[in-house]
């Protein structure tokens, strides 16, 4: 319609009903409870729109109001991870067990994370979790966490050298990601790099001639995300624990102890027993929890890093602790099983999803290497199966309810089950067969 409306025709736009009265629906009510009222009342105002512009008709505007409401006040969408990389950095990282999910809705409302029930007196925070992971790691003499692994390397940095020299191999000077390189981070700390060795080769005596009354700490990297192979050579840990000054490894990945499917990779227990004063690494990789940074090593430094004034500003909150403390006591982690899942499982589940939606969509079998990911283990394959489809489902499956992330490879849109738990193969059947 025209604003000039004709003689005798009815104007649609004056039958749109008032917004309080769409939001007096029982349905809207409801969910106002629950998403909270002002997401509620854009939805209605965006359906009355489209009952003004003809789209809808204007007793629709309740029905649609409500059917475009999303599930959760938050815009985050769930995503089923069929890419073959367990810890994919743009997905979140580790998937967290149900024991950890469950701690952390727990810890949601008010919770004893800084306060002893029996004293009724301030007690030290998240000390549950500490617990656990000094119990993890043995050889840790104490340890600490904080929001993220490059948290716990700026504290550790910044206590120990600010002002002083960092000493740290060539070929250890490695970009953690998203464009951040580790001399930045560690010079925003007010150390000094030091740069010992070559890309390639670095040997005990370029630390020796480095080592001198300005040294506050000898910085060991592990190059988790890249491999340099051929005429290579690196100090070891327990040669550098004898020069005098903390050493501090970032393991990276966050293992904790050795794993004989990573072989390659360092862990926490094994470095600190080598005689590393201080490991630092991240708890949403490896070990399978929740993002945060943790620290581990000789009892002075962490406590040293505890009364430095920048831990309050890394400092983890209780749903962090909560979940983290699950995942190490918890039951085996969906990052464990991933990397462990059986291939002639994964095999026959593929089988069956493709059978089922091959009526309707060219679906075949084909053999998928997945990975580790979250720049751990760069060298590991971990052989598996995959639904191959046409290459025009990814975006279709990417967009579609619920989301399903796969990959392209080879103008094939490719699903691999290695991420996504048994009981969601019904999901990935669902999702292929609305997107034909």
């Amino acid at each position: 319609m025209t604003p000039r409306q004709e003689e005798g025709s009815v104007d649609h736009r004056r039958q749109v009903p008032r917004t309080d009265r769409v939001l007096a629906d029982e349905r809207l009510r409801a969910a106002a409870v629950r998403l909270g009222p002002a997401l509620v009342k854009q939805a209605v105002i965006t359906a009355q729109q489209q009952a003004r512009d003809g789209v809808i008709a204007p007793g629709a505007v309740a029905d649609e109001a409500v059917a475009s409401l999303p599930e959760a006040a938050a815009s985050t969408r769930p995503v089923i991870n069929a890419t073959g990389v367990v810890l994919h950095t743009n997905l979140g990282r580790a998937s967290l067990s149900a024991a950890a999910v469950e701690a952390l809705t727990r810890a949601a409302g008010p919770t004893d994370v800084e306060f002893d029930l029996a004293s009724g007196q301030r007690a030290q925070r998240g000390r549950g979790t500490l617990s656990a992971l000094r119990a993890a790691v043995p050889a840790g003499g104490d340890v600490a966490v904080v929001n993220n692994g490059a948290a716990a390397l700026i504290l550790a940095t910044t206590a120990l050298a600010a002002g002083r020299d960092v000493i740290i191999s060539r070929g250890e000077m490695v970009e953690i990601g998203d464009g951040f390189r580790l001399p930045e981070l560690i010079m925003s700390t007010g150390a000094r790099l030091r740069e010992v060795g070559t890309t390639n080769r670095t040997k005990i005596t370029d630390y020796t001639d480095a080592v001198g009354p300005d040294t506050g700490c000898i910085l060991k990297v592990h190059p988790s995300n890249f491999q340099v192979r051929g005429f290579t050579s690196s100090v070891a840990v327990d040669k550098l624990a004898g020069l005098g000054v903390p050493v501090v490894v970032d393991i990276g990945s966050g293992l904790l102890a050795p794993d004989p499917l990573l072989p390659d990779e360092p862990d926490a227990d094994s470095t600190l027993r080598a005689g590393a004063s201080l490991v630092t690494a991240s708890g949403d990789k490896l070990l399978g929890g929740p993002q945060a940074g943790l620290l581990l090593g000789e009892k002075s430094i962490i406590e040293r890093l505890r009364r430095h004034p920048l831990a309050r500003a890394l400092r983890v909150d209780k749903l962090t602790l909560a979940a983290l403390e699950a995942t190490l006591v918890g039951p085996l982690t969906p990052t464990w099983q991933a990397l462990r899942a059986d291939p002639e499982d994964l095999r026959a589940r593929a089988a069956a999803i493709a059978a089922a939606v091959r009526d309707h969509v060219e679906a075949t079998v084909v053999g998928s290497d997945g990975a580790v990911g979250g720049g751990g283990a760069p060298g590991v394959s971990l052989p598996g199966w995959a639904i191959a489809l046409p290459e025009a489902y990814a975006i279709r499956l990417r967009i579609g309810e619920p989301a399903i992330v796969g990959r392209i490879e080879r103008g094939r849109c490719l699903l691999d089950l290695r991420c996504v738990p048994a009981d969601q193969d019904q999901l990935i059947i669902g999702g292929i067969l609305r997107s034909v």
